[in-house]
């Protein structure tokens, strides 16, 4: 359009140039306010075009919003108050959507306050649902789970997980600062005791060399910091969280083995006194847990510590364990 208006404009004054109806200051001068108007349409037109996917984003929010909350508090549910940390797993049955066979039947597991619990096993065995159960991300579909003798589907899901600290393989941080990243579990926290959780996590000293210190922004998911740098701030929080129940999953499986010794003796200060599941497929960080339970197509099969579970015979744990340090001698023989 905008190019048949100046092919117009043009042949048309210069045919009045012609007949003498119009002097070249006049063609100037037309030509002139034409390419103004332009520049408005070409304006007008990036506008329409901006308020159109501004229009299109805002129905997507829109649906995102009237879309049913997959689980829901019941109506006359109360916050949950977790002292002692015991979880019990009281003949659970649970089934994901349509999945043909449930995962959990008649399932039934005590954890008692303080102990610091491996959950270990083939991937699909039924570890990560245990962990999102216990945090109520999916309701059972028979049974109870109960954390100081409390049932978490009669709780208010804030109140509950307000009081799970969670580590996780790949901490999620945001283009903000050290400070209000670590502070992200506990938004009202002042300065000290940001910087007395990043101690414990052994954090301290290198946000301290960094040039702004608490104040550097660590870009997108922490982009501008190491793998073991963004594991000890997500424990960080952890520790400034100060929750009864603590859920470490896979918290050091995809770090070199030098920043995995740090992590683990800031893990072992986070674990001290709290109620404590470690997922790990890395089995050297659940030798010195109290008890492991070994998960195999959710039901557990195995349960002890680790002396316990390395001397029997064909067992599942015995078997990962033993293929584990077969990979690792032949890595360093290589």
């Amino acid at each position: 359009m905008m190019v048949s208006m100046q092919a117009g404009i043009l042949g048309t004054s210069l045919v009045m140039w012609q007949q003498g109806l119009a002097t070249p200051g006049d063609i100037t001068f037309v030509l002139a306010m034409f390419f103004v108007l332009q520049g408005y349409l070409r304006n007008v037109g990036q506008d329409i075009r901006n308020l159109q996917r501004a229009v299109n984003d805002m129905e997507e929010l829109v649906l995102l919003d009237k879309m049913p909350l997959g689980i829901e508090d019941k109506p006359n549910s109360k916050p949950i108050k977790i002292v002692e940390g015991e979880i019990v797993f009281d003949r659970v049955a649970f089934q994901y959507g349509a999945h043909p066979t449930p995962l959990y039947e008649d399932f039934s597991v005590t954890i008692k306050p303080g102990e610091r619990v491996g959950l270990v096993g083939h991937s699909g065995s039924g570890k990560t649902t245990f962990v999102k159960l216990i945090q109520r991300l999916y309701d059972v579909n028979a049974g109870e789970i109960r954390i100081d003798g409390q049932d978490i589907a009669e709780a208010k899901q804030s109140s509950l997980r307000g009081q799970i600290a969670i580590v996780q393989q790949e901490p999620i941080l945001f283009h903000r600062t050290l400070a209000e990243n670590i502070a992200y579990s506990r938004p009202k926290a002042t300065r000290r005791e940001i910087e007395q959780a990043a101690k414990q996590a052994s954090a301290h000293d290198f946000i301290m060399r960094l040039p702004k210190g608490y104040e550097t922004m660590v870009g997108e998911r922490g982009v501008k910091l190491s793998g073991g740098e963004r594991q000890r701030v997500a424990i960080a929080r952890a520790f400034l969280a100060d929750a009864p129940v603590l859920i470490l999953d896979e918290a050091t499986s995809s770090l070199d083995s030098e920043s995995e010794v740090q992590i683990q003796q800031a893990m072992e200060r986070l674990m001290n006194g709290r109620t404590t599941l470690v997922i790990a497929h890395r089995l050297s960080t659940v030798r010195a847990l109290d008890r492991l339970l070994v998960f195999d197509k959710g039901n557990i099969v195995e349960e002890g510590d680790h002396q316990a579970l390395s001397r029997l015979n064909n067992g599942i744990y015995r078997r990962l364990f033993e293929r584990q340090a077969l990979e690792l001698t032949k890595g360093l023989v290589a």
